[in-house]
């Protein structure tokens, strides 16, 4: 019995023991979080992307191949992100159905560019975007559909863009910078710095620089995306080129070009074109460019520049482009309106240009073809005859008067000073066109005091 006792004495204070509250337990520390400091993938771009792929913050990444994000893939480029292309026929493709998410910021944009110790405009191909927004390109036989210029199709389409949706969404690029681009794959065929082939308005581009490109900085080819803050500066050939039934409004754009440097097939701030034969297969090219400050390469009359350069604006081929507010300088030809087609167009408001302030330009607008439409001589046409448009032509650049759009580095400033006929008399659409931009009072890119074009950039 005296045994059975203690047992059960025993097994009370063994109760007793674990059932007391711990007071001198340490605090638990927290599980740490990982950080991934490495890319398991390695820093580059070798090879097709096919699932969802997110590069690391602040690195650098080679890109060594004509690379195509695909099978509804999804790439993600964080903040101050480089990537160096190696010279050649090298690029990024964005396929139809696929995403590209590249979100810099004003102080750590994303920047594409050559791997070159001397880089030079050419060394790779670009950024090629591909939607499933309308265009009226045609592909063997298939209407809606087109193969993107740059030789950049293969067996598998990968180089196709077109469909039905103008609401598609192909990603993101803000605070982006392409540099050097523009790989010349075949004798006018040279990929551009950014290519978007019908591109739907799902999709958002917003202050993307295109600096040294071969070929054009920005062409559309259908689609409806809507940009804003695109500078092209110093590139080859165009810098605005629109075809194929493209419809996007873009707002705010400066083009700064390179006296010395223009492509042999004529280097224009614009050149706008329904299709390549001026069709009337639609839908019909008809962007609508706003708030535009296109800076040619003739500061004076004595300034020598390449003779490759023709205009500020060819609209051609039965396009039906809107300009507003607009600055165009410097160049041998002001808007040349080229054909009856296109001509027909201005005369009925189906296209319209007004706002537009034409610098240094002996020829402000000049028509090609056009007697049929009864435009007769272009410029009083578009300026004293349509006062209300608030189109003019100043003798001199300098009478443009901003405050130093030919200067280079940092001080390079495209804004207007307070005198300059750039801060008022902004015009409006008889036809609603400018709906759905920003309305503002300033004629250009810039408002006096301007600063989006600034930090991100690279002059």
């Amino acid at each position: 019995m005296k045994k059975i006792v203690l047992g059960i004495t025993a097994a009370a204070l063994v109760v007793s023991v674990s059932c007391k509250k711990k007071t001198d337990d340490p605090t638990p520390t927290p599980t740490p979080t990982t950080t991934t400091t490495e890319d398991s993938l390695g820093y580059k771009l070798s090879s097709d992307i096919t699932s969802n792929r997110t590069l690391m913050s602040g690195k650098t990444y080679t890109l060594e191949a004509m690379v195509y994000v695909k099978n509804g893939a999804t790439l993600t480029i964080p903040k101050g992100v480089t990537i160096k292309a190696l010279k050649g026929k090298n690029g990024l493709v964005i396929t139809r159905g696929a995403k590209i998410m590249a979100e810099g910021t004003v102080d750590s944009p994303i920047v594409f560019t050559s791997n070159e110790g001397t880089p030079t405009p050419g060394d790779w191909g670009g950024i090629v975007m591909l939607g499933k927004a309308t265009t009226n390109a045609t592909f063997n036989g298939s209407a809606g559909v087109g193969e993107i210029e740059g030789g950049v199709n293969n067996s598998n389409g990968d180089g196709l863009y077109g469909g039905t949706d103008d609401n598609d969404n192909s990603g993101k690029l803000k605070y982006v910078r392409i540099e050097y681009a523009g790989y010349p794959f075949l004798a006018d065929k040279e990929l551009n710095s950014l290519t978007m082939g019908a591109v739907g308005r799902g999709t958002e581009i917003d202050y993307v620089q295109c600096s040294y490109g071969y070929d054009d900085a920005f062409e559309w080819f259908g689609g409806t995306v809507n940009c804003k803050h695109l500078i092209a500066y110093k590139t080859h050939d165009d810098n605005f080129d629109a075809d194929f039934g493209f419809r996007g409004n873009v707002q705010f754009g400066i083009a700064i070009t390179d006296p010395n440097d223009a492509d042999v097939s004529g280097s224009n701030g614009f050149e706008i074109d329904n299709d390549a034969t001026g069709s009337e297969t639609s839908p019909f090219t008809a962007p609508v460019f706003a708030n535009i400050t296109i800076i040619g390469p003739k500061e004076t009359s004595a300034t020598s520049i390449n003779s490759n350069y023709k205009r500020a604006a060819h609209l051609r081929r039965n396009s039906r482009a809107n300009i507003f507010n607009t600055i165009v300088m410097g160049y041998p030809t002001g808007i040349l309106v080229d054909g009856s087609k296109t001509g027909t167009q201005l005369k009925n408001g189906t296209m319209e240009l007004r706002g537009i302030i034409v610098g240094g330009i002996s020829k402000a607008f000049d028509t090609v073809g056009t007697s049929s439409t009864s435009l007769g001589a272009l410029t009083p046409f578009l300026t004293t005859d349509n006062a209300s448009w608030n189109n003019v032509a100043l003798t001199n650049t300098s009478d443009v008067n901003l405050v130093a759009p030919y200067a280079s580095g940092a001080s390079f400033n495209p804004n207007p000073n307070s005198s300059s006929p750039a801060t008022s008399n902004a015009a409006t659409s008889s036809t609603g066109k400018l709906g759905s931009v920003t309305a503002v009072s300033y004629r250009g890119a810039c408002s006096a005091n301007d600063t989006w074009w600034k930090t991100w950039t690279k002059f």
